[in-house]
């Protein structure tokens, strides 16, 4: 076991190792001796090893030592080239900023001398102005003075031509202003004449041809709605079922449906009336379906209202896709087309407003055509002017203005709401397609049947024209003739001469258009005739 042993110390050979063999195989003290040789072996191999360690540790020492000198010789030879380089782009930033601040410094010098030069100059002005002052305030003297002098004189010559005529200084400014009134008022009706038949030979004949060409290319059918829905009954005992007991089924109808039903002793006929055309209209079908079903009781009748209410909400929509379908007008806000579809129920003069306005439509388009200008704008401004009709029963204000806000909200172009808001004059034509529309509209309402008026309203219409005409100074009579498409008015011909009843004319005309509403043109005639009257006895 210890043979192994020394072969693997290290510095011993074999020879050694076998050599203490014989002294190590004899008994204990060979034994003892054999761990004392051993020792002594391992000491002197870690001594060598240890000169030797020292000896590559000094050596790698040095090697480290030349290395890091050349590393720091390297260093410093680097950080003199980069200072020497930081200086010269120092030196060069320097050499820039001086030849920056040279060419500042020469710019100021050349500006402080164009300021010394304009003070120079200002000095100059200033000393002229002076003088102008001292000039103007020399003439302002001198014509203060004058003025004085020419007051003074007219002063006297005003005296003295009082004193010539008798006259007060306020009776010569009246009789002055007088003349100068009437002389005045003669050259400007004159003028007027000569700048009206001017205008008439250009555009009556034009503006004839036009507007006859429309109404003669259009055919609309003559207005015979009204605004009482009158409903055929089998018999006469269902009236009394419509009534119900002690009136309870007419008192459900009418507060489902917020109509008037009229039942009285005319044989077969019941009547339904509303403000409001819509709730007519439902009132109406709601009691012909009643009729036709036979179950007339409250629950009955709320069932088949609200049906009703439903329906005539689709038929509403279905008659606005219909007049927008017809017109050819793309593009319409689906609450626009809704409010269309309620002008169908309702009528203006007895006219329904739906084939109005679609015969508006049609007349804007031809008028444009003729003009040159955009029939499609001009046919849909025709198509909205009355959508505001549409609810201005529940809503302040009058339908042209209801009409424009409502159109704005959703997006109707600048000319189309213009031609809705001013088609009546409450607001400035901005547009040329607003006088179309306005030309259209009294085109379609004044044609032969189109409206119906009361007695009453046209006796008015009548009374108002001929009230208007008589005001005027110098009018003996007025008489409206023609349905009131034309006033004639007889004057004093001593009070008025020619000029003057053409001027009284255009007042009369100017008035009517000012203060009533009517459909299509007034003609205004001004009679002047003087009679002489002798006998010869």
């Amino acid at each position: 076991m210890l043979l192994p042993t020394l072969l693997h110390l290290p510095g011993t050979s074999i020879a050694a190792a076998f050599s203490i063999v014989p002294l190590v195989s004899g008994g204990v003290g060979g034994l003892i001796a054999g761990f004392i040789i051993a020792f002594t072996i391992l000491k002197l191999t870690d001594a060598s090893t240890l000169r030797q360690g020292k000896g590559e540790s000094e050596k790698l020492l040095s090697d480290t030592n030349l290395k890091v000198a050349e590393l720091l010789r390297q260093a410093q030879v680097s950080a003199k080239d980069d200072a020497i380089k930081l200086r010269e782009q120092a030196e060069k930033e320097m050499q820039s900023s001086r030849e920056e601040l040279t060419r500042i410094e020469q710019r100021l010098l050349k500006r402080e001398d164009n300021l010394d030069q304009k003070l120079d100059v200002l000095s100059t002005k200033e000393k002229n102005l002076e003088s102008l002052e001292r000039s103007v305030a020399e003439k302002t003297r001198s014509i203060a003075a004058k003025e004085k002098e020419l007051d003074d004189a007219l002063t006297k010559e005003k005296n003295v031509l009082l004193q010539m005529t008798g006259m007060s200084e306020e009776d010569a400014r009246q009789l002055l202003l007088r003349r100068v009134e009437d002389d005045v008022r003669h050259d400007m009706a004159l003028m007027l004449e000569k700048i009206e038949i001017q205008a008439q030979d250009e555009a009556k004949q034009k503006a004839t041809n036009i507007m006859l060409q429309a109404m003669q290319r259009y055919a609309a059918e003559v207005t015979s709605e009204g605004t009482t829905k009158a409903i055929s009954i089998p018999s006469d005992d269902m009236k009394g079922r419509i009534i119900g007991r002690e009136g309870r089924n007419i008192r459900a109808f009418e507060q489902a449906t917020g109509v008037d039903v009229n039942i009285d002793d005319t044989p077969g006929v019941i009547t339904v009336n509303c403000f409001d055309p819509i709730r007519r209209e439902v009132g109406r079908l709601t009691l012909e379906k009643l009729i036709a079903d036979g179950r007339i009781h409250p629950a009955r009748i709320e069932e088949v209202v609200e049906s009703t209410q439903k329906e005539m909400e689709n038929n509403v929509r279905q008659a606005g896709k219909r007049a927008i379908t017809e017109a050819n007008v793309p593009g319409v806000h689906p609450r626009i087309v809704e409010m269309l579809g309620r002008l169908h129920y309702r009528t203006s003069y007895g006219q329904n407003v739906l084939k109005h306005s679609l015969e508006v439509a049609f007349l804007s388009q031809m008028i444009a055509d003729e003009l040159g200008l955009d029939g499609t704008l001009a046919r849909r401004a025709g198509l909205l002017h009355d959508i505001g009709k549409a609810m201005d029963h529940d809503q302040e204000g009058g339908h042209p203005a209801l009409g424009m806000e409502f159109c704005r909200k959703l997006g109707e172009p600048p000319a189309v709401l213009n031609a809705i808001g001013g088609h009546h004059n409450d607001i400035p034509s901005t547009s040329p397609y607003t006088p179309i529309v306005m030309a259209a509209d009294a085109i379609s309402g004044a044609r032969p049947g189109a409206r119906r008026e009361s007695l009453e309203r046209y006796i008015k219409r009548l009374q108002d024209l001929e009230g208007i005409a008589t005001s005027f100074s110098g009018v003996r009579h007025a008489f409206a003739i023609q349905a009131g498409r034309e006033v004639r008015v007889i004057v004093d011909p001593d009070r008025c001469d020619d000029a003057t009843a053409r001027l009284i004319a255009r007042d009369v005309a100017k008035r009517i258009k000012t203060e009533l509403t009517f459909p299509g043109e007034i003609r205004v005639t001004v009679l002047r005739e003087v009679r002489a009257i002798e006998l010869a006895r």
